[in-house]
């Protein structure tokens, strides 16, 4: 084949050329993404009832639809937390579960539950996870001065008109962009129409306020659609309400014995805002906060210049409201991106440099230039045919790639080279040059490959993620395969026609390099001493094992922050404005270290956000900082001020949700201890777990242990011999305290584009006031205080009922290293066991990191297995594997003195890239020992088979070793995700090849002269 395509040079670069020009078009055709597009295999389902406490509803609603989601294909866990008013079950699939079938399925069963399920309830909302679903943007709208909103009333400050025009007018702007599928807001404050009954009128003329809320239910009647005809023309008709607003309805009439009464008589009403349970904060101030979705095949780059654009001109159009965006999505993506691109250009530059100082061929680095830009446009066409992104993992694959994709050029036109040097003419040297290494070459990359087959054996997302990246080294590989032996022959032979033959070496005076005399030298030293030799790489092997126990191990390498999501819960039943108030407190005296900060207090209204607990007491604070120190600083100040100042109160710190935290999970506490009360009564399981808690932190500090989340109610029980005394039933009662409350709602107002709740009641808000003040109309028309009717209680349960397959439990977060996990662990078994009928169960960050490090030493096993039977197959040969792969536990202590030195763990990124080296160390062994086999079976003797070997193969390997690792340095020296996200794979892969270098050179070699030297053995 190499000699009919070299005789054919135009057709060959005319071929490349056509595959260049469409590897160019594809360029803008490929996706460009964070991360590649795996499915997520979560599926949250919520629902909601106010009416119902945790407690009814965990036993009456999310138990039966527990049960019943249970036989769920594939599901492989599932969890609910209750809380009063709503609940959420968390369903998580096999990673290759078909999602949108167990979506459908998930629904079938939720529809068959409800059956079972209270009358009144809502359908439970079923929300599939999507990585679309996480907002490219955040916007946060604030008011620059007061009288500042478009349509308020002047002089005033009117927040309900800033409100309306937020939700109406701005995020229908945003909405109405191609490349918006939705905008999620929070922060909207919603107006009601309050009425307030005179009850000292009501008394004096023995009304009961049910009379004016039957008044004004009437008020809203519907006849739906009727069809009249009026002659010849026929008309839809419809009955119009009589209420438009409030002086409508101080205007309803009332009839009530024989007299006419208008609601403004007999109560006040008015428009107010709602009582709010959450509220957003943009620096300080009060804001609305739009999430905006992106289009799932929407490109990030089109978002951003729209909505830039947008924002722009709604800057000029509203000079009075200040716009911001945080949480950019696409900065990271931009900044991912740009990183690798460097990182690739950089690292085929520095390896075009270094073969200049190698190759005394001039031509040499410039057929080296060519073939790199060439397999990488390639490989953008086999990307687009196979139809996959460019994102974090397939670049990374790519720069990878690089100095692999050189060492096969390297090779041929070294080896092209050495058959000129020996006196061959140029054609024949092109031929036989490149015939003689395609087995190895072909070997070589069929080696590497294979070693990211058992990576499919990942268990999870994990595992599927790196599809990518498996794909780019592999597509890089085989493309630059390709080209080496087919273009590179024909372009050498084009470019070398008709010049001086170049580099020859004259053997009256040879100029041999210095490193070949240093390896020759050391070569003799290790066949004189093999025991000396064999002692200190058995040293190796137990650096080797040392290191592996000193290395931390986590799941992913520690990204550097400049932001942070800071979730606190102040576990006491403080109001909104106490919340606002403690935060802000907080955040004084570091405020000016942050760029920017928002602040979600209590319940949020974001309908996507449906993974996060949320509560009234409860706080989501958005940070960014310039640095990461000043980050760090930020977090060291609020914990201290927390643990100071509120010993209740627990902080959570986790990442800023993006698509890469979504695809990984979220980060969980080190240990979680589920504890499981079996056969006991919730009064007894709440003192048991008081009990328990301070046991424990007594033993482990309140920094280990944080606070249980308790929630204090008031209880009102009615006292039922005094309801039947007076004639009185607990229904009766229930409205009168709903009403005193706030709480009754007749019906809704339609003013615009915005329903408008009308409500009755008293207008206060202290609960003991209330009752103290509010009357109850017995059937005889005489009133009695509702204080008589009822007794308030206080008592104190869980705020989050929490439950899994096995029924409910109590998920203790530990805080500890994973030193100290096994002693933690054993602590707290003792101190359960003094409780019959309570069980532990373990889980957390700890556990799911061992459990990664053993899988991941699995898949090394079995990259090992495959490698030898490769090597077995090439060699026909058993012995001759087990001495190429001795090397890949010496370059090990390589990778792992490497990351310990740079203070990294050992981690799924880092292990990828031990299990990788495996691959690429052994190419250099594989070439070395076919060449030393091709000497012997041509007649030389074993020592000096060895010496030539040694003296062919030091040049290549030394260049594809340098090559390899100089295309991964830029990678180490880049910033943001997608650096740091393979710097742990860069520098395992590193510290691999300097060691494995050294092992391919001295030891694989020394290793065979004595299996030779024992066995005869060619």
């Amino acid at each position: 084949m190499v000699k009919f395509l070299i005789k054919r040079p135009v057709a060959v670069i005319m071929t490349t050329l056509a595959l260049l020009i469409l590897g160019g078009v594809t360029l803008n055709l490929i996706p460009v993404s964070l991360m590649p597009d795996v499915e997520i295999p979560r599926i949250t389902i919520q629902v909601e009832s106010a009416n119902l406490s945790a407690r009814e509803m965990e036993d009456g609603v999310i138990k039966p639809l527990r049960n019943a989601l249970l036989r769920l294909h594939q599901l492989e866990d599932i969890k609910s937390e209750t809380t009063n008013g709503s609940g959420q079950i968390h369903l998580e699939f096999a990673y290759d579960t078909a999602i949108d079938y167990s979506f459908i399925e998930v629904n079938e069963k939720v529809d068959r539950a409800m059956n079972a399920l209270p009358r009144d309830l809502e359908r439970p909302r079923v929300i599939k996870a999507n990585a679309s679903d996480i907002p490219v943007f955040y916007m946060h709208l604030t008011q620059k001065e007061e009288n500042s909103v478009p349509g308020s009333t002047s002089g005033s400050k009117d927040l309900i008109a800033f409100n309306r025009f937020a939700d109406q007018v701005i995020r229908k702007r945003v909405e109405q962009l191609p490349e918006v599928a939705m905008v999620d807001i929070s922060g909207i404050v919603g107006s009601e129409i309050m009425v307030i009954p005179d009850m000292q009128k009501l008394m004096a003329l023995k009304m009961d306020v049910s009379v004016i809320e039957n008044a004004i239910r009437r008020q809203q009647v519907a006849i739906g659609n009727l069809i009249v005809r009026d002659n010849q023309y026929q008309y839809s008709l419809r009955l119009g309400n009589s209420l438009s607003g409030v002086e409508d309805l101080r205007a309803v009439y009332i009839h009530y014995n024989n007299r006419v009464f208008q609601l403004k008589d007999l109560a006040e009403v008015h428009e107010q805002l709602r009582e709010r349970r959450g509220q957003v904060l943009a620096n300080g101030k009060e804001a609305i906060a739009l999430a905006v979705i992106k289009q799932s095949d929407a490109r990030m780059s089109d978002l951003k210049t729209s909505l830039h654009t947008l924002v722009t001109q709604m800057e000029s159009d509203y000079p009075l409201v200040e716009f911001g965006i945080s949480r950019d999505q696409t900065q990271l993506l931009d900044l991912a991106v740009s990183n690798l691109g460097q990182s690739l250009l950089w690292g085929m530059l520095l390896a075009f440099v270094m073969l200049f100082l190698f190759l005394k061929n001039r031509m040499a680095p410039v057929l080296i230039g060519i073939s790199i830009p060439v397999s990488v446009i390639i490989c953008m066409l086999a990307f687009y045919l196979l139809d996959m992104s460019l994102n974090v993992i397939s670049l990374s694959g790519l720069v990878l790639g690089v100095g692999l994709m050189i060492d096969n050029a390297i090779i041929v036109i070294d080896n092209i080279t050495q058959y000129r040097e020996r006196g061959h003419a140029l054609s024949k040297s092109c031929v036989l040059g490149t015939r003689e290494v395609i087995r190895p070459l072909l070997s070589s990359a069929l080696t590497t490959c294979s070693v990211f087959l058992p990576l499919i054996f990942l268990n999870g997302l994990t595992g599927a993620l790196f599809y990518d990246q498996a794909m780019a080294v592999t597509i890089g590989l085989m493309t630059s395969f390709f080209v080496s032996i087919t273009l590179i022959p024909v372009l050498y032979r084009v470019l070398h026609t008709g010049r001086k033959k170049e580099g020859r070496v004259q053997s009256s005076n040879p100029s041999i390099p210095v490193y070949f005399r240093w390896y020759k030298k050391g070569f003799k030293t290790i066949l004189r001493n093999p025991k000396t030799a064999f002692t200190g790489f058995a040293l190796l092997c137990l650096v080797t094992m040392l290191l592996f126990q000193l290395l931390p191990k986590s799941q992913m390498p520690e990204l550097t922050e400049t932001e942070a999501m800071i979730t606190i819960d102040w576990n006491e039943p403080i109001p909104l404005e106490e919340n606002r108030s403690r935060v802000e407190g907080l955040l004084q005296p570091v405020v000016g270290e942050l760029l920017f900060h928002s602040t979600e207090l209590g319940i949020q209204q974001f309908l996507l956000h449906h993974e996060q607990e949320s509560h009234p007491a409860m706080l989501r604070l958005y940070v960014k900082a310039s640095t990461p120190e000043d980050l760090q600083r930020v977090k060291r100040h609020l914990s201290s001020v927390l643990a100071e100042m509120y010993r209740t109160a627990t902080i959570t710190m986790t990442p800023v949700d993006n698509l890469f935290n979504m695809i990984f999970g979220s980060i969980k506490p080190p240990i979680t201890a589920s504890i499981f009360f079996r056969g006991q009564e919730e009064n007894q399981r709440e003192s048991r777990l008081t009990t328990l808690y301070d046991s424990l932190a007594s033993q482990l500090g309140t920094s280990v242990i944080p606070p249980v989340r308790w929630e204090d109610k008031l209880v009102v029980q009615a006292n039922t011999e005094h309801l039947y005394t007076y004639g009185l039933d607990s229904d009766r009662l229930y409205n009168t305290l709903k009403s005193a409350f706030n709480e009754n709602s007749i019906l809704k107002l339609s003013l615009g584009q915005e329903q408008v709740p009308v409500v009755v009641g008293s207008g206060r808000t202290n609960v003991r006031e209330v009752i103290r003040s509010t009357n109850i109309r017995a059937g005889d028309s005489a009133y009695y205080p509702v204080s008589v009717m009822v007794d308030l209680d206080r008592e104190k349960t869980l705020r989050t009922i929490t439950a899994g397959r096995e029924g409910e439990y109590y998920p203790m977060d530990v805080f500890v290293d994973d030193d100290e996990a096994t002693e933690t662990e054993m602590n707290i078994r003792n101190a359960i066991q003094q409780f019959p009928g309570q069980e532990v169960a373990f889980d957390g960050q700890i556990y799911e990191n061992r459990k990664l490090v053993k899988e991941l030493f699995m898949v090394l096993i079995l990259t090992l297995f495959l490698l030898y039977f490769i090597l077995a197959s090439q060699f026909e040969s058993l012995a001759l594997p087990f001495i190429i792969l001795l090397e890949v536990p010496l370059a090990m202590a390589g990778s792992f003195g490497l990351l310990y030195l740079s203070g990294m763990s050992l981690n799924l990124m880092s292990m990828t890239g031990i299990v990788v080296m495996t691959g690429i160390i052994i190419n250099d062994s594989i070439l070395k020992i076919d060449t030393i086999i091709q000497l012997r079976r041509q007649g030389v003797s074993l020592l000096k088979a060895l010496l030539v070997a040694g003296h062919r193969r030091l040049k290549p390997i030394l260049m594809t070793s340098l090559t390899t690792i100089l295309a991964l340095v830029p990678m180490l020296l880049s910033e943001g995700i997608g650096a740091e996200l393979q710097a742990p794979l860069a520098l395992a892969l590193i510290g691999g090849i300097l060691v494995g270098t050294l092992v391919s050179l001295y030891f694989v070699p020394l290793c065979y002269y004595l299996l030779v030297k024992k066995n005869n053995h060619v």
